[in-house]
């Protein structure tokens, strides 16, 4: 028995329009995966992100530099996709902090789903980090 062409056609296509449609979710929102950083008289942070680079409309466009309550201290503009490159470390000099600050919150931002992703928080004293509470796995 041959089956019906007209189904089957019908099948594919939604089939091939959902996976268009649901790409976007795909990609999901940015993640910072690790963070070092440097002291003296500012700081300096080198912050690892994973996202599901798609190009110019889906990207990782910055990280920010946070007080644990979300106040932003300093931005990291990410300029273009990096969808080839994943996860990518890029730092961030210069950075001047309040004074008595003993931890930082880093989190990534994307062009589609903002912010959100996993988030990590640094020791400015030991260098250490860990997760966020509230952070997606």
């Amino acid at each position: 028995m041959m089956p019906n062409t007209k189904i089957t056609a019908m099948l594919v296509g939604a089939t091939l329009g959902f996976a268009a449609i649901s790409a976007t979710a795909m990609a999901g929102e940015a993640d910072v995966t690790a963070v070092s950083l440097r002291t003296g008289s500012t700081y300096s942070f080198s912050v690892t992100v994973r996202h599901a680079d798609e190009g110019w409309e889906h990207y990782a466009n910055r990280w920010e530099v946070t007080t644990l309550d979300g106040k932003v201290l300093a931005t990291r503009e990410l300029a273009h996709p990096h969808v080839n490159e994943q996860p990518f470390t890029r730092s961030l000099s210069g950075v001047k902090l309040p004074a008595g600050t003993k931890e930082v919150r880093l989190r990534a931002n994307d062009k589609v789903h903002g912010l959100g992703g996993v988030e990590l928080i640094v020791d400015l004293e030991t260098g250490k980090s860990r997760r966020a509470d509230g952070g997606r796995s």
